[in-house]
């Protein structure tokens, strides 16, 4: 609804190349660098490299070094729960790393949902914290590393998930590839204001995980000084919170990409946050943070069912479970941690999907019999006594469009696009490097209900659909193309974290996103760099802008 294809500077139909989760709730629970000594070779033997914390033995997969459910911090269990990731005490002799570890206990559902699928299957245990690398050697190489943090709405993912597998771009791109678990719902986000323990554990979690890839990836074959750190959705959120970290020595990463980040979430102080934790324990029936240590995980998890009740707004993406603004692991908004500070420096690319609430909202009953009026009267939260003129604006930029295909353009402004757009405008002002992108491709799936939604992106970054077979977002989806959009979308991920420059050939030339032209790369069957794509919207969203 965006696109002006009279507006693009290059064309190029990208089916012709060729390539080298927030998610509702579910309804059911199941149950210092270390040196590189020995690289895989011919004849089976297995990859075994040497660290402070002792030494680790991998395996071989498709001609990379494969090391799966590596520990980076202490298990958070017993008095450990919702404190602190602490560090991993180490362990004797020579532990495997062949299989990958537990996922962070979440709600679960066999089947998963009818757009995503699963994004997270058993088995689940609170000892979750632990890594997977891929790399082509663990030699002396210093590759550019990729740490991939999924997203998953807060309460759902895993980095072992098949989608997020580091073999593409290990093999592709010649990187090291990390992906982690860190704590999910409850167990990762409640707060309680205890002394010693703050909070937004999820965050120091990632926090330990970006320390032991910075004191320790050189043993696989990885330069601790050009990393890049990426997520989408929750996990975008989490790679502009990292970005404020002021470690010792050298800095965490150099650069960051953050696809559909939902910056234009709310984050909660110290006082709502301590209402909402209240809400929780009243649901669990218990009084305090001593008493709830004591409740087995599998119940913590099924009371997130009522908690989305409970916090549930309509017209608004369920989120039980939020960070905090703690003024201590998080004194800002995640977008303003890119601003200034240790995260000005970081190269940054940013994108949306253009249709990025139609994910959660499509195929809703409750929403798509959605009256005019009830959409207004969300519409007046964001923009009050302008509400009727931007519900015509809406309206009229997708004929035929019913209320709750205004509602969900709205969501998808409100949440993603224009906080991205905002953050892009932000860095452009101050000089700093950003580059812009929104995928337009939609898929067929759902009779088109979906367009182009929340995460569809995902598979065309990994450069991956074999592992996404389960996705029924999928369907229907041109292999011609799906595997010439997602050539061009890997090509430009790889040559971002290698260079800092997602420009490559044979993809149409990517200019930084700045003040005078607000370029931003249209990623499509036609694929092509747009002026101010967003520009419209941008000024109904903000009248003073030029």
């Amino acid at each position: 609804m965006t696109d002006d294809p009279s507006r693009r500077k290059v064309l190029k139909n990208t089916g012709v190349l060729t390539g080298a989760a927030l998610l509702s709730g579910m309804s059911a629970v199941s149950a210092a660098a270390g040196t590189a000594q020995a690289a895989p070779r011919a004849g089976g033997t297995s990859p075994v490299v040497e660290l402070p914390a002792g030494r680790l033995r991998g395996g071989v997969e498709g001609g990379l070094t494969v090391f799966k459910g590596v520990p980076y911090a202490a298990p958070p269990v017993g008095a450990l729960r919702w404190r602190p990731a602490q560090p991993h005490p180490g362990w004797a002799g020579i532990r495997e790393a062949t299989a990958f570890g537990p996922s962070a206990p979440q709600l679960y559902r066999e089947g998963g949902d009818q757009v995503l699928g699963t994004h997270g299957a058993p088995p689940f245990s609170e000892d979750c914290l632990t890594l997977n690398v891929w790399t082509p050697g663990a030699d002396d190489a210093r590759r550019p590393v990729l740490v991939w943090i999924h997203g998953g709405g807060f309460i759902s993912g895993s980095g072992s998930l098949p989608n997020y597998s580091g073999e593409t771009f290990a093999r592709n791109g010649d990187l090291v590839v990390v992906t982690l678990n860190y704590r999910l719902g409850p167990l990762g986000y409640l707060y309680f204001g205890e002394d010693g323990a703050d909070g937004n554990f999820w965050l120091t979690d990632q926090l330990a995980a970006l320390r032991w890839v910075r004191d320790n990836i050189a043993a696989f074959g990885g330069d601790p000084g050009n990393i890049t750190l990426a997520g989408q959705s929750g996990g975008a959120l989490s790679v502009a919170a990292l970005a404020g970290a002021r470690p010792t020595g050298r800095p965490l990463f150099r650069r960051a990409v953050l696809q559909s980040p939902p910056l234009g979430l709310q984050i909660p102080g110290r006082a709502e946050s301590l209402q909402r934790s209240a809400t929780y324990l009243d649901i669990l029936g218990v009084k305090d943070v001593a008493a709830l240590r004591a409740v087995p995980w599998p119940q913590l998890i099924a009371a997130t069912i009522e908690m989305f009740q409970r916090t549930g707004r309509w017209g608004y993406w369920s989120t039980p479970f939020l960070p905090v603004l703690d003024g201590v692991t998080l004194t800002r908004s995640p977008a303003d941690l890119l601003l200034s500070g240790p995260g000005a420096d970081i190269d940054v690319l940013i994108g949306w999907t253009r249709e990025e609430a139609n994910f959660a909202f499509a195929l809703n009953g409750a929403y798509t019999a959605a009256t005019k009026d009830q959409v207004l009267s969300r519409a007046r939260d964001t923009f009050g006594a302008r509400a009727a003129e931007a519900y015509t604006a809406y309206e009229e930029a997708r004929p035929g469009a019913r209320p709750v295909d205004v509602l969900m353009d709205l969501i998808s402004d409100d949440l993603f696009r224009m906080p991205a757009v905002d953050l892009a405008e932000r860095r452009a002002a101050r000089g700093r490097p950003v580059w812009a992108y929104q995928f337009d491709l939609p898929t067929p799936a759902h009779g088109g209900q979906l367009a182009a939604a929340h995460c569809l992106e995902l598979p065309f970054v990994f450069d991956n659909f074999d592992k996404w077979s389960q996705a029924p977002f999928l369907a229907g989806l041109s292999p011609r193309i799906s595997e010439g959009l997602a050539g061009a979308v890997h090509g430009s991920w790889i040559s971002f974290i290698r260079t800092g420059d997602p420009n490559h050939r044979p993809m149409p030339n990517w200019e930084r996103y700045g003040r005078a032209s607000r370029t931003t790369m249209s990623l499509d069957s036609v694929t092509g760099a747009v002026d101010d794509l967003a520009g419209y919207w941008r000024r109904l969203h903000r009248p003073t802008a030029r």
